[in-house]
């Protein structure tokens, strides 16, 4: 019986080793460093949720130089978070990427201006220098002024684009009467560094009518060809997405395990709480699956583009529900 008891345990000791050894490899590519706007993948590979769908998880942070596009062009990724805007540009320049999952409903971009630099309104944007951050995120600023009818090559018709840092430097010095923030992150450090919301007027992308997707998952085209990719992606939104929701009721907690994963060490307590609390507003709505009709919106800002549109033309096959579809069901 002894000798039976250890076969039986020497088996399943075998088994739960093959499983571990089993785990499907995911690498995931962030849009910018460790910080709350991503507490969702941290929480799942925090709670064991990517684990528990048989999946060993990495997740590679991003940065100033880092374009997610350029990272699963070039192998170094299996899934990637990027905008939309950025995400249909590098399909129509023949990167055929996907969305798979859209875990953020709303769009958080702005554009946060000192009232004393002569700013009350987007009228007021003319013969002023701009802060835009590039790397793909520039896309729903261009479309936007296209829309006001300002050209983007300075002049007193038009405005002057500064290439913003991530930081908000060129308005706290002068440099700018404008800079691109987040609802969640550099707003907050305009509102850090001493001046005050009464100081300031901003224009939310959302209010602008120019509102386009962001921190949607995008894979190449070519691999959903591939069952295996399909099932493993599957169970890696079906994963994300239960992090997602967990982080959405456990903000403070969410924005604890964020700062356990921050290997800079560059972030603090009190500003990823209220990241993860802004962010949370944006995620809320959403199950996961991209919306047709929030598609559309974006596509067509992206489209009013006047002489210089982000895309030129409607595109195809840019979006699936066909992993979201099994993964939430």
């Amino acid at each position: 019986m002894k000798t039976m008891m250890k076969t039986l345990s020497a088996a399943a000791l075998g088994l739960a080793a093959s499983m571990a050894h089993a785990a499907d490899d995911v690498t995931l590519q962030l849009k910018w460093v460790t910080q709350s706007q991503f507490a969702g993948y941290y929480v799942a590979l925090d709670k064991g949720f990517y684990e528990e769908e048989g999946l060993d998880v990495t997740i590679k942070p991003g940065g100033p130089d880092i374009a997610p596009a350029q990272v699963i062009a070039g192998g170094g990724a299996d899934v990637v978070l990027d905008w939309m805007p950025s995400a249909l540009a590098s399909r129509e320049k023949g990167l055929p990427l996907v969305n798979i999952a859209q875990p953020y409903k709303s769009s958080g971009m702005m554009l946060t201006c000192r009232k004393d630099a002569g700013i009350t309104s987007p009228e007021d944007f003319k013969g002023k220098t701009l802060g835009v951050w590039f790397f793909g995120n520039e896309y729903p600023f261009l479309s936007w002024m296209s829309k006001l009818g300002l050209s983007t090559d300075g002049g007193e018709d038009g405005v002057t684009v500064l290439k913003q840092g991530f930081n908000v430097d060129p308005l706290l010095q002068g440099q700018a009467a404008c800079v691109s923030t987040m609802t969640y992150n550099e707003y907050w450090q305009v509102i850090d560094a001493g001046l005050t919301p009464d100081d300031l007027v901003v224009f939310k992308y959302e209010e602008q009518g120019v509102a386009t997707l962001e921190d949607g998952m995008y894979v190449l085209e070519e691999n959903l060809n591939d069952p295996a990719f399909v099932d493993k992606m599957v169970r890696f939104v079906r994963a994300s997405m239960k992090g997602w929701k967990w982080a959405e009721e456990n903000s403070d907690e969410a924005a604890m395990i964020v700062l356990d994963n921050d290997a800079s060490g560059a972030q603090t307590e009190k500003h990823q709480k209220r990241m993860m609390r802004e962010v949370a507003k944006l995620t809320a709505g959403s199950n996961g699956a991209l919306d047709p009709e929030d598609y559309q919106r974006t596509v067509d800002s992206l489209l009013a583009g006047g002489s210089d549109p982000v895309i030129t033309k409607q595109p195809e096959g840019a979006w699936t529900h066909a992993i979201t579809d099994k993964a939430l069901n």
